[in-house]
């Protein structure tokens, strides 16, 4: 196999395995929305359309949060969908911080911004109030868990050079974090030794 066809075939490898895990993003996350969504008697069937005019996810937010957002607009026209969007994300600033995502995103459907306003709801509402011992003993110190799995990547990963876990963002993103978690639990997988930091998407 030349060095081209080689290329070829590793580019085509990795855009498998990107599009296999926005795949299951995207499954694993319709299926937590509609199981609050039931109770409206709402049911996403696709992620990246379903939430373009705003108001099933201005339900999802009003059920998960038990606040009321307001009456939605019947969100037909574009300028209707992105108010009702919008309306959403500003609630949700009031609550949690996050950037980069805008109305119309979600109205035109953008699967990675979806599924990380998905994942943004999922930590704000669930994870984050949920509060546990960081370990079993119980006069340990408590923490949300959030903090608690950050604590256990940062203890898994601990050692791996070139690894600092500090969030769950800009610390994951060359790929060596994944790599020490993988390697950590499964060694026979993954030779960390000869890992690129500087080939960020082959890592990931």
């Amino acid at each position: 196999m030349s060095t081209l066809e080689t290329q070829n075939f590793e580019k085509g490898r990795i855009k498998a395995l990107q599009d296999e895990r926005v795949y299951i993003q995207k499954k694993t996350f319709t299926k937590w929305a509609n199981a609050f969504l039931e109770k409206a008697r709402m049911e996403i069937r696709d992620l990246f359309t379903d939430l373009a005019d705003g108001k099933m996810l201005m339900k999802l937010l009003e059920i998960i949060s038990g606040e009321q957002l307001g009456r939605p607009n019947k969100g037909m026209l574009r300028v209707q969908k992105v108010e009702n969007v919008n309306r959403c994300l500003k609630f949700l600033a009031t609550k949690v911080y996050f950037e980069n995502i805008g109305a119309e995103d979600i109205v035109d459907g953008n699967p990675r911004l979806i599924l990380g306003l998905i994942w943004t709801i999922i930590l704000r509402f669930q994870i984050q109030e949920i509060i546990i011992n960081v370990d079993e003993d119980e006069n340990s110190e408590k923490r949300s868990a959030k903090d608690a799995l950050l604590l256990w990547c940062q203890r898994k990963t601990a050692g791996y050079p070139g690894v600092n876990v500090q969030n769950f963002t800009n610390s994951w993103r060359n790929g060596l974090a994944f790599s020490a978690l993988i390697h950590a639990h499964r060694p026979d997988l993954i030779n960390f030794d000869k890992i690129d930091p500087a080939d960020h998407i082959g890592n990931l």
